[in-house]
């Protein structure tokens, strides 16, 4: 029964059909149900549309098996939570398929109209719950308080209110997600920090947890060091600790519980911030450990600032370089003209995900191929750190522990997988924190920083370094093909190329890591 023959179809789908209002339909609208089986089935196997057919049916076995499974993760993906708990664990793995970050705080630095906010809206897309996972806010020129970030006390009324923003909502309801997800959240204590508010689960149960992405739109209009201080300040204490798979996560408070204690009514900010009791869900709980213990930072919250660096916005300290990964854009994830009209296939981001762990530790190591003794990395770290010393660009503690967390968090299997790591640490981590004139940007002894580093590094990223005889590649660890996540691409060296950049502006008199 392949093609269109009206009496057999109408005959088997009177015979066959069970269902009331199907069968009914079968023998009315026999035509019109034959067509929309057929195109339906065309769509899902991918033919060509040219090249349908309405009065041919494709009825082998594949096409039937793949169009069911894509119709049911279509329906899937508009089905609410509590109607999709059998079918959840299919987005639910999402996150472990991610790429962990070794960072919450993302800097996207570029010339405007790059696609940096686009970025952060098609990262939070892949969860497959956009409207959930995803808040924008624009950062004000008049933002110097963290209070415009995460909200105030007002006295005005007489009584104290907490005045709530979009931010700390949303950090609310990443707060809430955890809940929701099963996990525990409680009281534990130490012998160093006496009680404190955890998370605690296994790691599997962290499948169910997906990212959020806020997006702090134009994040340099207002001085960074001034509105975020609190939450950079805050993001450091954030605390992992694993025994084998069972987890605790721990943070300090952004909004403290002393700031809670002052509201006259809590209900009011309890309200405000999403953690009402519903039909199915109940956070009486919850919000008395937060009023005790104060809101903290969800360690599924990621944090992205887009940033243009021109005449109109403010620059970056380096405590902000510090505490941030800073990509430059448009070397990371350029705009390809090539690609735009294309559909299917083309370069993409890879989806990306928190990261599980604070505080790197050797043992994190032993399923990393390409360095299971931290050894090439304590090396590479020391060797650029020689060149900076008695600089104001030398790194220290938290730079080498965030250079050992992206090797865990990548796990390069490979020397060349291993240089691409550490290429890009050089990129987010290091160079962005480098800029100045001629007199600064020396070394101990007097050399240029940008020469001497490039030197260091032609034998310390010897595998992908390109020279005048070879041109060597190196795979990029944040792309891929579309449709094709496992799709490796193949780059040049990022560290040579911005590296020569500055130096080429360091001969005109200054220097600067930003496009």
């Amino acid at each position: 029964m392949t093609r269109y023959v009206e009496k057999e179809w109408r005959d088997n789908g009177s015979k066959y059909f069970t269902d009331l209002i199907l069968n009914s339909m079968i023998t009315v609208q026999t035509k019109p149900c034959f067509t929309t089986f057929s195109k339906i089935i065309n769509w899902a196997t991918e033919k060509v549309f040219s090249d349908y057919d309405d009065n041919v049916i494709d009825l082998s076995f594949e096409s039937l098996s793949v169009t069911i499974e894509k119709i049911e993760n279509l329906a899937l993906s508009f089905s609410p939570n509590e109607h999709a708990k059998k079918k959840r664990k299919t987005n639910a793995v999402k996150p472990l398929e991610a790429q962990l970050l070794s960072k919450p705080f993302l800097l996207l630095a570029g010339i405007s109209g790059t696609g940096k906010t686009r970025f952060v809206r098609e990262q939070a897309k892949t969860s497959g719950q956009f409207a959930e996972t995803y808040c924008l806010t624009s950062v004000r020129p008049d933002w110097h308080e963290p209070s415009d970030l995460l909200g105030y006390i007002s006295r005005l009324n007489g009584a104290a209110e907490y005045i709530t923003t979009d931010v700390l909502q949303f950090i609310a309801k990443a707060w809430r997600a955890i809940a929701d997800s099963g996990l525990t959240v409680e009281v534990q204590e130490s012998e160093d920090q006496g009680e404190r508010l955890v998370v605690a689960g296994e790691r599997d149960e962290l499948d169910k947890v997906l990212p959020y992405w806020l997006c702090l739109d134009e994040m340099n209009l207002a001085p960074v060091e001034q509105y975020f201080a609190d939450y950079l300040s805050v993001m450091e204490t954030r605390e992992w600790c694993w025994t084998g798979d069972s987890f605790t996560y721990s943070c300090d408070a952004l909004l403290k519980p002393a700031t809670i204690k002052e509201v006259a009514d809590k209900e009011n900010l309890r309200k405000a911030l999403g953690f009402e009791n519903s039909a199915n869900k109940n956070y009486d709980e919850l919000w008395q450990l937060i009023c005790q213990y104060g809101l903290g930072i969800p360690f599924n919250l990621l944090v992205a600032g887009t940033v243009n660096m021109d005449e109109t916005t403010h620059g970056f300290s380096r405590k902000v370089i510090d505490r941030a990964l800073s990509f430059d854009f448009g070397e990371f994830f350029p705009n390809n003209i090539d690609e735009f009209f294309v559909e299917g296939g083309r370069t993409i981001a890879k989806r990306l995900s928190y990261p599980l762990i604070s505080h790197a530790k050797l043992e994190k190591f032993k399923d990393v191929e390409a360095d299971n003794d931290a050894e090439k990395t304590k090396a590479f770290f020391k060797a650029i750190n020689n060149v900076l010393k008695q600089t104001p660009f030398e790194l220290a503690f938290r730079a080498f522990n965030e250079l050992c967390l992206s090797v865990i968090a990548f796990s390069p299997k490979t020397p060349k997988e291993l240089a691409a790591v550490f290429d890009d640490f050089l990129m987010c981590k290091v160079l962005p924190r480098i800029e100045g004139d001629e007199d600064k940007l020396v070394t101990a002894d007097n050399n240029n920083v940008l020469v001497a580093l490039m030197d260091v590094l032609e034998t310390e990223l010897n595998q992908i370094w390109p020279t005048p005889e070879v041109v060597n590649l190196r795979p990029d660890l944040l792309q891929c093909k579309e449709h094709d996540p496992e799709s490796v691409l193949e780059i040049p060296c990022r560290s040579k190329t911005k590296l020569e950049w500055m130096n080429k502006q360091l001969n005109n008199g200054f220097c600067s890591f930003w496009p």
